[in-house]
């Protein structure tokens, strides 16, 4: 059996931070290599992997970080830049979904993947993306219909709905503690067509950065997206 990949989560701290430690653990050809926080966090020098049977490992800062394997970057953007030099320097494969880039950094990503594998979303629902599937395939058969997506997350999140090809009215909903929801309507002379998808756990979005981990781990250099996650790899 080959050895696991290792995995540096880079935003150990966070809210998708700990749901990516929590869910390493149904992974068993992944393995924890570093958990990355800021130097002020309160998680500093914790253990971070009480199921890990080969030794401890401990959160430490970015400074303190080991070479090999993939980076799973869910940080925020004032800490990507950090993250994204120290996947390039050590040749870390780079899977992030930190939202809020701007252009500069959007371009950095670009760059990097000249020289290591990067792929960047801002969802990493498995659903979501079977759904934007389905939705490009509708807007191809129904050209004439009109397309309406509202989509909602919790107060903080910078999430962005899919999109799906030509044009499309898009609503969103920032409140509470929303963990996900998605609804398109298609809808044309007499009739509609409703689609859905909801998230109840948060730990849907670290599966399926896991999943885009352990595929971007054996590929080239390049940019790459979560769509051709799914089509090639075992959720």
């Amino acid at each position: 059996m080959p050895a696991p990949i290792p995995v540096i989560i880079h935003g150990a701290s966070g809210r998708m931070g700990q749901a990516l430690l929590r869910m390493l653990a149904q992974f068993e050809d992944l393995r924890l290599a570093a958990a990355l926080v800021h130097p002020g966090s309160a998680l500093l020098g914790q253990r971070v992997d009480p199921l890990r049977q080969d030794g401890p490992c401990y959160a430490t800062t970015l400074a303190d970080a080991v070479a090999g394997g993939v980076m799973v970057d869910f940080s925020v953007a004032g800490a990507f830049d950090a993250g994204l030099a120290l996947a390039r320097a050590q040749g870390l494969a780079l899977v992030s979904g930190t939202t809020g880039l701007d252009a500069r950094q959007r371009s950095a990503l670009q760059q990097a993947a000249r020289d290591i594998p990067v792929l960047w979303s801002a969802n990493f629902s498995i659903g979501i993306a079977v759904l934007t599937r389905v939705l490009r395939e509708a807007a191809r058969a129904l050209p004439q219909w009109d397309c309406e997506i509202v989509e909602a997350h919790h107060a903080r999140s910078g999430t962005q709905a899919p999109r799906a090809v030509g044009q499309i009215g898009f609503a969103a909903v920032r409140a509470g503690d929303i963990v996900g929801e998605h609804e398109v309507l298609l809808a044309g002379a007499g009739e509609r067509i409703e689609l859905a998808h909801r998230a109840s756990d948060r730990g849907i979005f670290a599966r399926g950065a896991l999943v885009a981990a352990r595929w971007l781990a054996t590929r080239p250099a390049g940019c790459y997206d979560f769509d051709q996650v799914i089509g090639e790899a075992t959720p």
